[in-house]
């Protein structure tokens, strides 16, 4: 019986052992087994090149093979199949070793996870990210899609940089502090800097999750954010005009009234804005906590919804049971419905809008600190009344505003105010009242809309 003498073995465990390199070398399993079957192919290749040597075994004992002598052949290399199969698998061996390398280290360099574990690839696609040290100022000069899904990541040492070490403080809340920033190309920005706690980190990542969900000229655009620390910051665009709670309610010669047609046009960007994150996300969003001084306003007068600290994300016009230790909201301005059962739906943002009416007509805080008073229950019964919370308008527009638009303006904000919030208009509804109802009048200065009806 014939047999090859060839030693197989030593071949393979070499071949194992390059294999098993790789893997502790950090490539993954699968580049790992496809190395490997690229060996043993490679090993066939050279046993089907190789001229084997026979052996006859017979009767327990053995003799050597005979020698077969050949006569030269003056063609050479040509005349000698194993030597043409050798070479050929020579030279596909070291091409398959060669994929198998690529496959193995193109495998290693994919992917990745950012710091706090986010997986930038998958959640968070970026146009640019800085390298830490380079000297590069915070920049917008590269092309910079700010729809839907898209934020810069930023390294620490450039938010220090354009936020000149967090020197002017613009804003500041329970849970973070605003600073203003400055773009290499001379544009401002603003800085949210959350305080440095494992709770705060979640209300960080909750807000940049939502954020990086919607695009609407409404809503406060995010740019980038840098989360190389425990105080996450997130960078949005700076909105140049103070909030509504300062134009309503600011005191002295420097704030003058705000038209009533202005409160008009920003109570309609507002409806548009909570409509389009209840019904237009992808993962409709819940706002939770709407008030005044979350609504900002720029140099045209034009809304921009911001902070979404406490928003809610991923389910329809069902409720969300919430607990008791994370309760959210703003005095005046929380769901009574809420407070009692910690159950979240859209129409907790509804009733805060509605509030936001009430103080959009009459000017009234809708939380007096001094008198401990809330702006919803200085109306009680009034607000089935429309035109009784009408009387109440802000003396300081000095009857300059339309009665037929402020009537209905208060009858949306008594619906929205309802106890049951199945009774409460969907957003949607509100605003096709609005569209049937409002005028709306582009802000002039000086030019503002004058009725009395």
């Amino acid at each position: 019986m014939a047999s090859f003498t060839w030693s197989y073995a030593k071949i393979s465990k070499d071949l194992s052992s390059r294999s098993a390199g790789l893997v502790v070398c950090g490539c993954s399993s699968q580049a790992s087994s496809s190395f490997s079957a690229v060996s043993s192919l490679f090993v066939f290749f050279l046993l089907i090149s190789a001229k084997p040597t026979f052996s006859v075994a017979s009767g327990g004992t053995s003799a050597p093979s005979p020698t077969i002598k050949s006569p030269p052949s003056s063609r050479g290399i040509r005349d000698s199949p194993f030597i043409v199969l050798g070479l050929l698998g020579f030279l596909l061996g070291c091409l398959l070793l060669l994929m198998a390398y690529f496959m193995c280290f193109g495998i290693g360099a994919k992917g990745g996870k950012s710091k706090k574990g986010i997986n930038r690839d998958q959640v968070l696609p970026t146009t640019h990210e800085p390298v830490e040290g380079t000297g590069e100022e915070l920049s917008k000069s590269a092309p910079l899609d700010l729809g839907k899904e898209m934020a810069w990541r930023f390294g620490w040492r450039e938010i220090e940089r354009a936020g000149k070490n967090f020197s002017w403080v613009i804003g500041e809340g329970g849970y973070s502090t605003v600073y203003l920033a400055s773009f290499s190309d001379s544009t401002l920005g603003a800085l949210k800097m959350y305080r440095g706690s494992e709770r705060l980190n979640q209300v960080f990542q909750q807000e940049l999750q939502v954020l990086i969900q919607v695009s609407h000229k409404n809503i406060v655009r995010l740019l980038g954010y840098c989360d190389e620390r425990e105080e996450g910051v997130l960078v949005f665009e700076y909105v140049s005009n103070g909030t509504l709670h300062e134009k309503l309610h600011g005191k002295g010669p420097t704030t003058p009234p705000l038209p009533w047609s202005l409160r008009m046009s920003i109570a309609f960007q507002l409806a548009q804005a909570i409509e389009y994150l209840h019904e237009n996300c992808s993962l409709q969003i819940v706002h939770c906590d709407l008030k005044a001084s979350n609504i900002l306003l720029d140099d045209q007068f034009n809304c921009k919804l911001c902070d979404f600290g406490s928003a809610k994300m991923g389910f329809s016009s069902t409720v969300l049971p919430s607990s008791a230790k994370s309760m959210m909201g703003s005095p005046g301005y929380a769901d009574p419905h809420y407070l009692r059962t910690g159950i979240i739906s859209k129409k907790t943002d509804v009733y805060s809008f509605g509030v936001l009416l009430l103080e959009l007509i009459t000017g009234i805080e809708a939380f007096c600190e001094e008198k401990g008073q809330f702006l919803t229950s200085v109306f009680g019964s009034a607000l089935n009344e429309p035109r009784k919370v009408v009387e109440m308008a802000d003396a300081r527009l000095r009857g300059e505003f339309d009665w037929e638009e402020a009537t209905t303006m208060a009858s949306i904000a008594a619906s929205c105010l309802s106890q049951q919030p199945s009774l409460r208009p969907s957003m949607g509804e509100i605003l096709r009242t609005m569209e049937e109802k409002i005028t709306r009048v582009d802000f002039v200065p000086g030019k503002s809309k004058v009725i009395g009806k």
